[in-house]
């Protein structure tokens, strides 16, 4: 994108920011290489984001069951994770919060403003890796079987994903336009840890990662998988969407990580130059609590199902599958 381009690009979007009462302050300007993907890859167009945001906050005080976040930056995030579309927007927005209230047990199951999300952080079972010095996805590292089954759950996993996700998206750009990717260890994973799975677990699982979260999934990638995962990919299988079947790859070589990602994000515990786990983790133990005022309002946020127009959803999340048509990219 040229200079001049640039120029009419911020223009009209100050322009509708001032029309519109947004609060231009709290949205942070793109790079030119980065607001050149969003406009090729996402359809985001300076013109219509203000209208867009301002819509998406007209639609959630029509919602008599949602109590949402209309953050002007998090709802961004969320359109450049839906590409721009404000149907898919709303019904990942309102899944998002509707599991805060019919899955509780993974979403409200560490809460990350008490000292026990801490203590399940530092073990380094859920980190997000370094940014990239290139407009490279961001990673995401889970260590399936670092923690004790007898203290966590696998559900532990998940609910922690939940909360960094936030923060990710509210401070790097790249994460929401360029994309994620997974990166799962399954070093020191037990059958005790395989026992812990079941499909309606995995449905939930599935429906908090993949259907409410506002990332653009580019892949998850699988390594030092243990006898009898296979099995939990089978269960997966059937509440993935296509695109995440296609980009599941089982890596057999660990240093195949080099080939999905810089070498200076990977930790130095798998080779690379990104740091140590521990360090990491420190480092997102920082930005939670940093962020606790913000988790604290979060936390107040969710459905009354009582009140949704229509029929409930339920606990079981039986409809989840509804939403299973929300593309990963």
């Amino acid at each position: 994108m040229r200079l001049s381009e640039r120029r009419v690009f911020r223009f009209f979007y100050n322009v509708n920011c001032v029309i519109l009462g947004i609060d231009m302050s709290k949205i942070r300007e793109l790079t030119p290489e980065l607001a050149e993907i969003a406009r090729k890859e996402l359809n985001e167009n300076p013109k219509r984001t203000p209208k867009d945001i301002q819509h998406l906050k007209e639609w959630v005080a029509k919602q008599p069951h949602l109590r949402a976040r209309t953050d002007d930056q998090w709802l961004l995030a969320l359109l450049r994770g839906c590409k721009f579309s404000l149907e898919r927007v709303k019904e990942k927005l309102d899944l998002y919060y509707t599991l805060r209230t019919t899955a509780p047990e993974i979403t409200l199951r560490l809460k990350p403003t008490e000292d026990e999300f801490l203590e399940f952080l530092r073990l380094g079972t859920c980190v997000i890796l370094p940014k990239s010095s290139t407009l490279h996805p961001r990673a995401i590292l889970i260590r399936a079987g670092r923690f004790d089954i007898n203290k966590y759950e696998i559900d532990d996993v998940m609910c922690t994903l939940y909360y960094l996700v936030q923060i990710l998206v509210l401070e790097d750009e790249a994460a929401s336009i360029v994309g994620t990717k997974i990166i799962v260890d399954y070093d020191g994973c037990t059958i005790s840890h395989l026992t812990l799975v079941n499909p309606t677990l995995l449905r939930k699982l599935i429906a908090v990662g993949q259907d409410s979260l506002p990332l653009r999934l580019k892949g998850s990638h699988h390594i030092n998988v243990a006898p009898g995962v296979e099995m939990v990919f089978k269960l997966a299988s059937a509440f993935l969407n296509n695109k995440a079947k296609e980009r599941l790859k089982i890596h057999k070589n660990p240093e195949e990580l080099f080939e999905i990602l810089p070498k200076e994000v990977i930790p130095t515990e798998y080779g690379g130059t990104g740091g140590s786990i521990a360090d990491i983790s420190e480092y997102w133990i920082k930005k939670v609590v940093e962020y606790r005022s913000w988790m604290k309002e979060e936390l107040k946020f969710g459905t009354d199902e009582s009140l949704r127009p229509g029929k409930p959803h339920g606990d079981d999340i039986s409809n989840a599958g509804s939403f299973r048509a929300l593309e990963i990219d």
